[in-house]
C-alpha cells in the first residue's frame, strides 16, 4: 500500500508550541512537576454570566447545524462591539464566524493567495502563519524585527520588502510571541507605505486587542483609506479566556467574507452552536472581567519582566501587550553543562524542560532563533517558581 502523505502535507512543520506541550505533559505523567509557560492560554476560568449563557442555549435546544457564517445574532453583536469598541462601521454581511481565530487567519490565507503569491510576514511570527501559507502554496517573506526594535518593523524594511507578487501583509497586535504593540503613529507610518501598494492586503491578526498595557488599541482598518484593504481577525479566546470554546472571526470586505463562506461551507460548516451563544454573551455582556484579567496580566508581566532582568545573560525588553516576554538568549549559545551543549534557543527551552522543569518555547520556531517564549499567563507563584528554576538552571552552564 502506498503510505506517501501529500506533498501538500509534507511541507508543513509540526507546531513547535504544541510539540513543547506535550513534552511537558509527558514528564508530568512520570511524575515531574513542571512548570509549563509553554502555552499561550489564560488559565482563569470563563466568566459566569457567559457560562450561563451557554447553559441557556443547551436548554434552548440549540443542538443543530449553525449557518456557515455564524448566527445572526452573533453577528450582530461583533458588528456592534467593533463600532463601540474600535470605531469601526461594519455590516453583518461582512462578518463571518469561524472555528477560532486561528481558522480565520487560515480562511483567508487560503481565500486570497495564490501559488507564487508572497505574503510578508514580520519576525518574530506566530508558529502557524507561514506554515499556513506555505498550505496554500504561498512565498512566506520574512521581515526581521530585532529586540533593539521592539520586534516591530519599520516603514523602511516594508516597502524594500514588496514586491509586484506580495498578495498580503500579517500584521499581529498586541503580538505573539513578543507582546509589541504598534501604536497609531506606527501603523499610520506603515500604512503610508501601503497606499504606494494597492495589491497588498493587510492581515490584522487582533485576538490579543485587549491585552493592552499602553492604552487604547490601535487597529489597520482605522484608517478610511486602508479599510478596504484590511482583514481583522479577532476572537474570544484571550479576553474571554475562552480558548477551548473555539470562536473566532474576520471583519473584512464583502469579496473576501464571500470567499471565506464558501471555503468554510465545505470543509467545517458553521461554528459549534453553543459556543456561538456563549460568544454572543460575551460581546454584549458586562465587561468588567475583560479588566480585571487585562490588569492581572499585568501585574504579572511587570513581575516577570523584574524577575528575568535579574538574570545574567539574558536580554529582556518590556512588553507592550498579550502575555509573553521573549528574552534573547544567544550569550549561551556554545556553553555547556557536562556533555550537553546549547547550540540553539530550541535546545536551550530543552535543557530548561528537562532539567530546571519548566516549558518554554525556543524562538527557532518563531523566526527568532536568538530568544525564547515564556507565556506568563499563570499564577504569581508559578511565575516566581519558575524564574528561580531558570535562573538556577541557566548558572550551570559554563
Amino acid at each position: 500500500m502506498n503510505t506517501n502523505l501529500s506533498e501538500r502535507l509534507n511541507r508543513l512543520s509540526p507546531s513547535a508550541t504544541l510539540a513543547m506541550s506535550q513534552r511537558s505533559s509527558e514528564l508530568k505523567a512520570e511524575g515531574v512537576d513542571v512548570i509549563n509557560m509553554s502555552v499561550g492560554e489564560p488559565d482563569f476560568n470563563t466568566p459566569d454570566h457567559i457560562k450561563a449563557a451557554a447553559i441557556r442555549a443547551v436548554e434552548e435546544n440549540y443542538s443543530r447545524y449553525s449557518p456557515v457564517p455564524g448566527y445572526p445574532e452573533l453577528k450582530k453583536a461583533i458588528v456592534a462591539k467593533l463600532r463601540n469598541e474600535n470605531g469601526l462601521d461594519y455590516q453583518p454581511s461582512q462578518i463571518l464566524v469561524s472555528n477560532g481565530a486561528k481558522q480565520s487567519v487560515c480562511n483567508t490565507i487560503m481565500a486570497v493567495v495564490n501559488a507564487g503569491d508572497e505574503v510578508i510576514i514580520p519576525a518574530p511570527y506566530w508558529v502557524s502563519y507561514p506554515q499556513m501559507v506555505l498550505l496554500a502554496e504561498g512565498t512566506p517573506v520574512f521581515i526581521e524585527a530585532t529586540i533593539e526594535q521592539d520586534f516591530k518593523i519599520t516603514p523602511e524594511q516594508l516597502e524594500k520588502a514588496i514586491t509586484p507578487k506580495t498578495k498580503a501583509l500579517i500584521l499581529c497586535s498586541p503580538s505573539n510571541p513578543t507582546g509589541s504593540v504598534y501604536s497609531k503613529e506606527e501603523l499610520e507610518a506603515l500604512k503610508d507605505v501601503l497606499l504606494r501598494h494597492e495589491q497588498v492586503i493587510v492581515i490584522a491578526d487582533e485576538i490579543y486587542e485587549h491585552i493592552n498595557y499602553v492604552g487604547k488599541h490601535a487597529s489597520m482598518a482605522q484608517f478610511p483609506e486602508m479599510k478596504d484593504r484590511v482583514v481583522v481577525i479577532n476572537g474570544v479566546s484571550k479576553a474571554y479566556a475562552m480558548t477551548g470554546w473555539r470562536i473566532g472571526f474576520i471583519a473584512a470586505p464583502e469579496w473576501i467574507v464571500k470567499g471565506c463562506n464558501k471555503l468554510q461551507g465545505q470543509y467545517t460548516s458553521g461554528p459549534c452552536s453553543v459556543s456561538q451563544k456563549a460568544a454572543e454573551a460575551a460581546f454584549a455582556g458586562p465587561q468588567e472581567c475583560v479588566e480585571e484579567m487585562r490588569q492581572a496580566f499585568e501585574r504579572r508581566k511587570n513581575l516577570i519582566v523584574r524577575l528575568a532582568k535579574e538574570i545574567p545573560g539574558l536580554e529582556v525588553n518590556d512588553p507592550q501587550g498579550a502575555f509573553y516576554l521573549f528574552p534573547k538568549c544567544s550569550s549561551f549559545f556554545g556553553k555547556k553543562d557536562g556533555d550537553r551543549v546549547i547550540s540553539s534557543s530550541t535546545d536551550l527551552a530543552m535543557y530548561l524542560l528537562e532539567v530546571g522543569h519548566v516549558a518554554t518555547v525556543g524562538g527557532d520556531a518563531f523566526g527568532s532563533p536568538e530568544c525564547f517564549r515564556m507565556s506568563y499567563a499563570t499564577s504569581d507563584d508559578n511565575i516566581v517558581e519558575a524564574m528561580r528554576r531558570i535562573k538556577e538552571t541557566l548558572a550551570r552552564l559554563k
